[in-house]
């Protein structure tokens, strides 16, 4: 459909600040219903061809979200998949999350904040026992390519790489906007939804320039950020933030685990079907658990990257790590620079990618910066 809806002054604005903004009623009656029947004709659990379903991904590429992202992202590729989240309604388990914590003593609805494009190697569900290094070598064995030693050929059950490139500089996938499309009712806490941490994204920009002027090394494994928590109960969690972003989000009101350790609050995004939310990649966000849902969680998520970023390369609207292939296979970046470079570059300039922020991004340092003065 043709659509002149672009984000107002204000919405950018709360971007900005937050990270992330709801659009409300985005999504046409039509283009929602055909997508809720879609659901209905497939396995949702099992068939995989869901992602690709024309019906899905006109939730961007037919709805008003389309001008939205082209005005505020600029040129990007229409997605020709993405992620179908369904939750079924649960109660709190016994399992041990990815964390390396029972679901049920995790808070918040068993939230573990992260950004996407991290290798999530299946935990243990036991107690690991050994040095660190035992602990960890152990882990990247287990992954679904078996042992192939401390490599950026490893990848994760979530297929994203150890490593993004053949140096082991990047251990992070990225993209520009993650975009969660509302198909069931998310109005309540505890239903589901998406949570985010808002202005957390400032603190993982903040982060990531400080890692790569150390040594150039971003990620996981970079600079103060160990890729596994030895010290979760299974003494093999991942860690999906390093700690100098999670602890400033820390106060007196942080729920803890059993183990007396505070974790941030996420604030859920509260929305209805034919809602959206976009946010941006450097925004920590989490899934939590359907516990009081009345049904299953339904929710379509698009990655999406500004064309500009690698352009050589189809961004297919699905996955977090489009450096390489889905099942990390290495894909032609181009010759005329070093393409790793320049998703580092990405990734420490949080703002490039998205063409219609940057008068307001470029008014804001203005202001800080006579502030400073």
């Amino acid at each position: 459909m043709k659509s002149d809806l672009i984000l107002n002054f204000d919405q950018k604005k709360f971007l900005y600040k937050n990270g992330y903004v709801i659009l409300k009623n985005v999504i046409p009656p039509k283009i929602l219903s055909n997508a809720l029947e879609a659901l209905k004709t497939h396995d949702h659990e099992f068939d995989k061809r869901l992602g690709y379903d024309l019906r899905m991904t006109d939730l961007i590429n037919k709805s008003h979200l389309n001008s939205v992202l082209d005005e505020v992202i600029g040129p990007f590729d229409p997605p020709t998949s993405c992620h179908v989240a369904v939750k079924e309604q649960t109660a709190p388990s016994k399992r041990i999350n990815n964390i390396g914590y029972r679901d049920e003593d995790t808070p918040y609805f068993g939230s573990f904040l992260h950004m996407d494009g991290l290798c999530s190697i299946n935990v243990p569900q036991d107690t690991q026992t050994g040095s660190d290094k035992q602990i960890y070598e152990k882990y990247i064995r287990s992954g679904p390519k078996g042992d192939l030693g401390h490599s950026a050929e490893v990848i994760g059950h979530n297929l994203v790489p150890l490593f993004q490139d053949p140096e082991k500089t990047l251990s992070l996938g990225s993209f520009t906007a993650l975009i969660c499309v509302c198909l069931s009712p998310q109005t309540e806490e505890g239903w589901g939804q998406t949570a985010v941490l808002p202005g957390a994204h400032h603190k993982t920009s903040e982060f990531f320039n400080w890692q790569r002027d150390q040594t150039g090394q971003i990620g996981p494994e970079g600079p103060n950020w160990p890729r596994l928590d030895y010290s979760a109960p299974n003494r093999c969690g991942i860690k999906y933030l390093p700690d100098a972003v999670k602890n400033h989000f820390l106060d007196g009101s942080s729920e803890k685990t059993p183990d007396g350790r505070p974790w941030p609050k996420p604030t859920p995004i509260l929305m209805e079907p034919g809602d959206a939310c976009i946010s941006t990649f450097h925004l920590p966000h989490t899934g939590t658990r359907n516990e009081k849902g009345h049904e299953s969680r339904k929710t379509v998520i698009f990655r999406i990257r500004n064309k500009t970023r690698q352009p050589n390369i189809i961004s297919d609207g699905y996955t977090d790590h489009p450096d390489r292939g889905l099942l990390g296979e290495w894909l032609d970046l181009g010759s005329d620079s070093n393409p790793w470079e320049r998703s580092k570059d990405g990734i420490c300039d949080m703002w490039a990618d998205w063409s219609g922020m940057h008068k307001l991004v470029a008014s804001i340092n203005h202001q800080l910066s006579f502030e400073g003065e």
